[in-house]
């Protein structure tokens, strides 16, 4: 089974995920920050990650940076997944290593779509 970590300093977008990826047969862990999600990395990367922008602690960015250089780091497939629209934004993460970029709100059909870009999901 396939592993996903969902990032988001929101309960409610990590239940909706959760429930989300769990019906996409992933087994879902939860962070609330990216100091939480790093230490999860660090004992053991999950297969994915959806990725909130905006939380305390430590954000998704500062957390992708510092994921790209972990042992393994390379592996997860990392979908951002805010409300941040500003261009200059997407490019940042997307240089930084995410593989995808999801604006909230988001529902199954856009995960769905997401992840089988990425090559986790077959169509």
């Amino acid at each position: 089974m396939k592993s996903c970590l969902v990032v988001d300093n929101s309960k409610m977008i990590r239940r909706v995920a959760g429930r989300i990826l769990s019906d996409l047969r992933f087994d879902t862990k939860e962070a609330e920050n990216g100091q939480q999600a790093l230490v999860q990395c660090r004992t053991e990367m999950p297969d994915a990650i959806l990725l909130d922008w905006n939380m305390p602690v430590m954000d998704g960015l500062s957390f992708l940076r510092l994921l790209r250089g972990e042992p393994k780091g390379e592996k997860p497939v990392v979908l951002f997944c805010t409300s941040e629209r500003d261009v200059s934004k997407i490019t940042a993460a997307l240089e930084a290593g995410a593989d995808e970029y999801i604006m909230k709100p988001f529902d199954s059909d856009i995960i769905t779509s997401k992840l089988q870009q990425a090559g986790l999901l077959t169509p």
